[in-house]
């Protein structure tokens, strides 16, 4: 069943605030190989003119598929999550992601398109402290595969 047009142009309201904690921090770095001291050493932070430790860039990732949730557990839009397979991933970071930032996360739904069978979410997560200080803006692409014949 294809995916219901009317979706794109739709935003959802903010997710509840995320604290950013050193050990998340400090996990994600080793889960994706980072060596880098700032995202476990607040003095080695510092040292580079950060206020607390710095997530690695791809950790807006924990956000933004977070945020997903609100979308894929919709009935209205006709997504079959069985079918979604992760197409495409971009950060645009505004600022690091520090130790103590608390962020919300609105998300926008930028297009559906289909191409050979396939429908494509285009999705974009707006990232920003509960301030509004814009922080990452996360744009994915998820790819709903065709059923087979």
């Amino acid at each position: 069943m294809p995916l219901d047009q009317s979706y794109v142009g739709r935003s959802y309201p903010p997710s509840p605030p995320y604290e950013v904690g050193r050990e998340k921090i400090r996990e994600f770095a080793d889960a994706v190989g980072e060596p880098s001291p700032a995202h476990r050493d607040p003095e080695a932070a510092r040292a580079l003119g950060h206020p607390d430790v710095i997530a690695p860039p791809t950790f807006a990732v924990v956000l933004s598929l977070k945020i997903n949730d609100v979308l894929v557990g919709d009935p209205e839009l006709g997504l079959d999550y069985s079918r979604v397979v992760h197409g495409d991933q971009v950060f645009v970071h505004h600022r690091p992601i520090t130790a103590g930032d608390r962020l919300s996360v609105v998300l926008h739904v930028d297009g559906i398109t289909s191409r050979m069978g396939n429908d494509m979410l285009a999705l974009r997560a707006e990232i920003t402290t509960e301030d509004g200080e814009p922080v990452t803006t996360a744009k994915s692409t998820l790819v709903v595969r065709g059923e087979e014949s």
